[in-house]
């Protein structure tokens, strides 16, 4: 009776994000960013991860800046077109999107784009990636052949 009162208590504390349900979401997604996809309706941010945004530019080792932040949407758009991915809600961000684990034939695709470069880590809301990362930037990857502004950085820019 105690352990149930103590999650009520929770879940009226948390707000919006608790009231998310935990049904799987599923269908074919249309890709809004690197880190937000769209499948009936529903906005789903990718957990724990947060690509450059579509306005964003990178700049090679040559010093040529490019439109990463377009690179990365279509990293994902390119990994998941025409198909079926599941994503497992976590929460709710205060945009109202749900957040959650996606994943396409067994593989997360928040995983997958960190490991790629076309994401990193976002630590502020998990460890998840934190190795992927790691890998990615050894093998110079994605945004990680040359030089970026963090995303959360170029934001608040």
């Amino acid at each position: 009776m105690v352990r149930a009162f103590q999650l009520i208590v929770i879940a009226l504390c948390l707000g919006p994000a608790a009231a998310v349900s935990s049904a799987t979401i599923s269908g074919q997604p249309s890709v809004v960013d690197g880190d937000t996809l769209e499948i009936d309706g529903q906005m789903i941010r990718l957990h724990a991860i947060d690509a450059p945004e579509m306005r964003q530019y990178c700049v090679t080792m040559g010093g040529k800046r490019w439109q990463c932040g377009i690179e990365a949407a279509e990293a994902l758009y390119q990994r998941s077109r025409r198909r079926i991915v599941q994503c497992e809600p976590m929460g709710q961000d205060r945009n109202r999107r749900v957040i959650a684990r996606c994943h396409l034939d067994g593989i997360d695709l928040g995983g997958w784009m960190v490991r790629q470069g076309w994401a990193l880590a976002y630590r502020r809301y998990g460890q998840d990636y934190v190795a992927d990362e790691a890998e990615a930037e050894r093998e110079h990857r994605g945004v990680w052949a040359g030089r970026f502004d963090y995303p959360w950085d170029w934001r608040r820019r």
